[in-house]
C-alpha cells in the first residue's frame, strides 16, 4: 500500500510533515509505503539531519505551493507543479493509494472533485469530524464545511455515508444516526430538518434515531450526528475553542484531553472516487502521524469501494 503525504501544505510544513511521516512509519504496517510529495531537496535534507533512510519512504518533486491565500479553484490549474496538484495526479493514476494534506482545504476539495471525481449517485461529497463522547468511545459528525448550504436530500446522502464510514472505520456494527436540530419532536427546526427528517425517517440505508439535540453532541446518544456544513462548522470551531480554553486555564482532565485536534490527525472526504484525507492547518508532527494511521485505515476499510456500492 502506497499513502502519499503532502509536505508542502500546513503552518508548520515541511518539518512537522516529514517528522510526522517518519513517527508513522513506526507504526503503520511493514507493508506500507509513504510517498512524500514536495520540494525534494527540503525532504531530503530533513531525513538526512535526522539521519532516517528507510525503503519505505519515496520521493516526488514538487516545487510549487498551493498556500492558504491561493483561490481553492483557481489555484490548481495554475500551479500544476503544486505538491497537491501533484499528489492528485498520482492518485488519479492509481500511483498511490491515497492522498492526505495539512494543506489549502479548498484546494484538496476542489482537487477531490475535479481531479478523482465524485462518486456517480453522490450529489455532495462531505467531511466529518469526531465528536469525543463521555464512555469513552466517538461520534462523526458531518458535513463541517464544505457544503454551507444543503437540501434535504444531500441531508439524507450524509447519513447514508456517515453510517458506511462508522461501520467501515469506526467498526460500529448498526450505527444510530441522528439529525442535528433544535429540538427532538418531529415537527421541530426549519424547513431543512423538518424535510430532511421526513426522507430520514423509516429508511433502510441507516438506521435513524430521530432528532437530537447540541446537549447530547456528547453524550452518544447517535454514532452518525448529520446536520448542514454551516452548523457543523460552528460546532467543531465551538469546541477547539472550548478545548483551547480548558488549556489556558490549566485544566487537566482526561476526557477534555480528547478534543485536542493532534488525537485524530484528520478527516476523510467521503463520496469521491479515491481516499482523500484532510488534516488541520495547524498540525505538528503528531497530528501529521495519526493523519497518516487514518489513511491507512480508510485504505485497508475499502471504505470508497463501499460507499460505491451502496450508490449504485
Amino acid at each position: 500500500m502506497k499513502l502519499g503525504l503532502d509536505i508542502s501544505g500546513g503552518d508548520f510544513a515541511p518539518r512537522a510533515n516529514v517528522l510526522g511521516a517518519i513517527l508513522a512509519l513506526e507504526q503503520l504496517p511493514d507493508d506500507v509505503e509513504l510517498v512524500l510529495i514536495g520540494r525534494e531537496d527540503e525532504i531530503r535534507s530533513i531525513l538526512k539531519e535526522k539521519e532516517f533512510v528507510s525503503d519505505r519512504i519515496s520521493v516526488v518533486n514538487a516545487p510549487d505551493i498551493i498556500t492558504m491565500e491561493d483561490h481553492p479553484t483557481r489555484a490548481i490549474p495554475q500551479k500544476p507543479n503544486s505538491s497537491i496538484s501533484v499528489g492528485f495526479e498520482l492518485l488519479a493514476q492509481k500511483k498511490i493509494d491515497s492522498f492526505a494534506s495539512t494543506g489549502n482545504t479548498g484546494a484538496m476539495l476542489v482537487g477531490s472533485m475535479y481531479k478523482v471525481n465524485a462518486i456517480p449517485g453522490v450529489i455532495r461529497p462531505c467531511i466529518t469530524s469526531v465528536l469525543p463522547i463521555v464512555n469513552g468511545q466517538n461520534s462523526i459528525i458531518l458535513d463541517v464545511g464544505s457544503n454551507a448550504d444543503c437540501k434535504p436530500d444531500v441531508l439524507y446522502q450524509f447519513a447514508s455515508l456517515g453510517s458506511i464510514y462508522a461501520k467501515s472505520v469506526m467498526n460500529i456494527d448498526n450505527p444510530r444516526v441522528g439529525l442535528l436540530n433544535i429540538g427532538e419532536e418531529e415537527g421541530k427546526g426549519n424547513l431543512l430538518t423538518q424535510t430532511a427528517y421526513k426522507l430520514m425517517k423509516g429508511s433502510e440505508d441507516f438506521n435513524f434515531v430521530g432528532n437530537i439535540e447540541g446537549r447530547d453532541l456528547f453524550t452518544g446518544k447517535a454514532d452518525v450526528v448529520v446536520c448542514d456544513g454551516f452548523t457543523g462548522n460552528i460546532v467543531l470551531k465551538q469546541a477547539e475553542g472550548m478545548y483551547s480554553i480548558t488549556k489556558e486555564l490549566g485544566i487537566k482532565d482526561n476526557y477534555l484531553d480528547r478534543f485536542n485536534y493532534e488525537n485524530y490527525g484528520g478527516t476523510p472526504i467521503l463520496g469521491v472516487n479515491s481516499d482523500v484525507i484532510i488534516g488541520h492547518g495547524i498540525s505538528n508532527d503528531i497530528a501529521v502521524k495519526n493523519m497518516m494511521c487514518l489513511a491507512h485505515d480508510v485504505a485497508s476499510s475499502e471504505l470508497t469501494k463501499k460507499i460505491k456500492e451502496a450508490f449504485k
